[in-house]
């Protein structure tokens, strides 16, 4: 009797010795970037309610924070200032000047900065930019000529990346044209280039202070964030912040959109960053904390997730334990 030689796919599956071996998709934890918060009206690290594990740190206490995390194998971070003071036209940037020198003069090139660079957290309204006098729209020219000048502001801080969050149109190419003609040449520029307005976005909105909800007319930022219902908008403007001068693009948030990670990386093959936002990883918190999913296992199963759809670089809350959790992955 003839044998059937039917292909058996579970052969590969059959322990983690050959699981591993076959596997094509790698999470390092090099690929990750930490967020950090610098809250001027905190006097000590204060641990936030909304956002497990993260704090709000002072200069120094964000000091002792990053050389934790050094320790953990994590070298790169966004910086994310909140200042005590908010205005809608005139701003102080000098707070987060300060704890950058800070960071920089402490730790040198053992660390790399990223400088989130947004209005949202220095306004009264909450918005990404300045207002028109009847506070019906955000003024584009005018709020991207203020990113321009604070990008500088962070580059003369030690910012090794600006990161520019507000979705004005054409701020990328002000910043570059900014940043080069000072001398800024060398400092790179990471794009919110596909930032989609999403439902995940709270914890990081109280962590900020930055919720634009006190606006009649502009109770949200859809004028200038992406619909979820407009794919082709987070391509476009990808590319346009590329030819714009943008050297790494970013897709926020990152679980709901895997399809633009895909899309973007395979148009593009531009280094791509996900941004697992505050509400997608505060979810996993939960369901943890309520033992109903393996913490570390769950969050290595959407960092897996991200690579396999073509992330380069992922920003999560829990990047500092991703050495210590990859290390114990089990095949």
């Amino acid at each position: 009797m003839e044998k059937n030689y039917t292909s058996n796919r579970r052969r590969i599956r059959a322990n983690a010795h050959i699981r591993s071996l076959v596997a094509n998709v790698y999470v390092d934890h090099r690929d990750f970037i930490q967020p950090l918060f610098v809250d001027e009206s905190v006097q000590l690290r204060t641990p936030m309610t909304s956002l497990h594990e993260m704090a709000a740190d002072s200069i120094e206490s964000v000091l002792e924070q990053i050389a934790l995390d050094l320790a953990q194998g994590i070298s790169k971070f966004l910086v994310f200032p909140v200042p005590l003071a908010k205005s809608n036209h005139d701003f102080d940037f000098s707070f987060v000047v300060k704890a950058i020198q800070a960071i920089k003069r402490q730790f040198g090139n053992q660390v790399w900065i990223a400088a989130d660079t947004c209005l949202c957290a220095y306004t009264q309204h909450g918005h990404c930019g300045i207002l028109n006098q009847a506070e019906t729209s955000v003024l584009n020219h005018e709020s991207v000529s203020v990113l321009a000048d604070y990008a500088l502001a962070l580059a003369k801080a030690g910012a090794d990346c600006i990161a520019p969050s507000d979705m004005m149109d054409g701020r990328i190419a002000a910043i570059r044209k900014k940043l080069d003609e000072n001398g800024y040449d060398q400092i790179a520029i990471l794009s919110y280039s596909a930032k989609f307005s999403s439902q995940f976005y709270g914890p990081f909105r109280d962590a900020c202070k930055s919720s634009p909800g006190n606006n009649l007319v502009l109770k949200d930022r859809k004028t200038y964030q992406f619909s979820a219902n407009n794919a082709q908008d987070g391509l476009l403007s990808t590319i346009r912040d590329i030819e714009e001068g943008a050297d790494l693009v970013m897709v926020k948030p990152a679980l709901p959109y895997l399809d633009m990670i895909q899309t973007i990386k395979q148009e593009t093959k531009y280094p791509l960053v996900a941004y697992h936002v505050s509400g997608e990883y505060q979810a996993i918190e939960l369901l943890a904390e309520k033992q109903l999913v393996d913490r570390s296992k769950a969050h290595i199963e959407v960092w897996t997730s991200l690579k396999r759809a073509g992330a380069d670089a992922i920003i999560s809350y829990a990047a500092r334990h991703a050495k210590q959790w990859l290390a114990q992955l089990e095949y």
